[in-house]
């Protein structure tokens, strides 16, 4: 098993304040459909200058090829979204709403449930798919559950898919495909890598022919994605842990990449913490599963990811953080009232941005 979250810790950085990772945005530039086509979202390429202030320049998604390189890597989380939203009944009658965080095994997960009052520890559920589950525990927002039907199987048949609270629709059709990437295949994330989801099979041929390779890792995203930052000093925030996986192939990819003189290149945050939290002291990945709980802000030492493909992020969330980290919080703070003025579409079905380093990694 690969080392957990072997990166230092962030010293103290000028952006402690939760309010430091605030910005306006009006309500209407959050998108609340896909695109008609996957590629057909807009890319701000966001780069340091030499004489300090970054540079900002407007693309087309279907640019991407254009500006990487020859040699460069491309990283994927091939997590798949599961239905993991579940309506049922406590004992006593009184609603409840499952929002499955983790899978722990064929019978077992970790919940977040909304109910008028959280169900005691040992109490059975009534669920949706003829299924009963019962508490094993409690931590925090989260409850353990064990199920009396395999939990995938029962959210297949009696689950909806877990949109991010921002979008004001209920689950479509148009959602079932689209609030998924073209490469998801391992069963196990509540909330979509959005980074993956301007990709399609044209583009990626598009980055072939331009001698740009690809490779996966897992990371499941869980229901702490949705969790707000409280504290306004970020310091004190706990980041909630996730499990992923680095393939052996992907390590080696890298490796070839790195001796090439390729870049790394992140699509989405989710590879990024991923590969960050299997780095060594020497920038090598580790292949093999492992957990993180990894908190990347203003400070941290970035040993792997030398470019981040990302949408934009909510306000004072975790996300402003790692951005920031990674192009620099000047570069963050003119990139986002650019893409506002502009009229860029934000969140989960909004645009992307191309990151570059704030310095680069070697």
């Amino acid at each position: 098993m690969p080392p957990n979250d072997p990166a230092p810790a962030a010293p103290p950085s000028d952006a402690t304040r939760l309010s430091d990772y605030d910005y306006a945005l009006p309500p209407e530039l959050i998108a609340q459909h896909p695109p008609a086509v996957r590629t057909a979202s807009r890319l701000l390429h966001v780069e340091p200058r030499p004489d300090g202030g970054p540079r900002l320049s407007d693309l087309g998604f279907a640019d991407l090829p254009s500006r990487l390189r020859a040699g460069d890597l491309l990283v994927l989380n091939d997590t798949r979204v599961i239905k993991a939203r579940l309506a049922g009944r406590k004992a006593s009658g009184g609603r409840v709403e499952l929002l499955v965080e983790r899978l722990v095994d064929a019978h077992e997960a970790v919940a977040m449930i909304r109910a008028s009052h959280p169900p005691a520890v040992g109490s059975t559920l009534e669920l949706d798919g003829d299924a009963r589950a019962t508490v094993l525990s409690r931590e925090g927002s989260f409850f353990a559950l064990r199920f009396d039907a395999e939990v995938l199987a029962l959210l297949e048949r009696a689950g909806t898919l877990p949109l991010p609270p921002y979008i004001d629709h209920a689950p479509d059709g148009d959602d079932e495909t689209r609030y998924q990437t073209v490469y998801a295949r391992h069963p196990g994330a509540v909330a979509a890598p959005t980074a993956g989801l301007h990709f399609d099979d044209a583009l990626f041929a598009a980055l072939e022919a331009a001698g740009v390779a690809r490779a996966f890792v897992t990371l499941h995203v869980g229901a702490g994605t949705f969790l707000p930052v409280r504290d306004e000093d970020v310091s004190r925030h706990v980041m909630h842990a996730e499990r992923y996986h680095v393939p052996p192939e992907t390590s080696d990819a890298i490796a070839v990449t790195r001796a090439r003189g390729g870049r790394v290149v992140a699509i989405g945050t989710t590879s990024m913490r991923t590969l960050e939290a299997a780095a060594r002291d020497d920038g090598a990945v580790s292949s093999g599963w492992g957990e993180t709980a990894l908190f990347i802000r203003p400070g941290f030492a970035f040993r792997v990811v030398d470019a981040l493909v990302t949408n934009f992020h909510l306000p004072k969330s975790t996300l402003m953080m790692l951005v920031s980290a990674f192009a620099g919080i000047d570069a963050i703070r003119a990139a986002y009232p650019h893409a506002v003025a502009r009229r860029y579409r934000f969140f989960s079905y909004g645009d992307a941005m191309l990151l570059e380093p704030a310095r680069a990694r070697r």
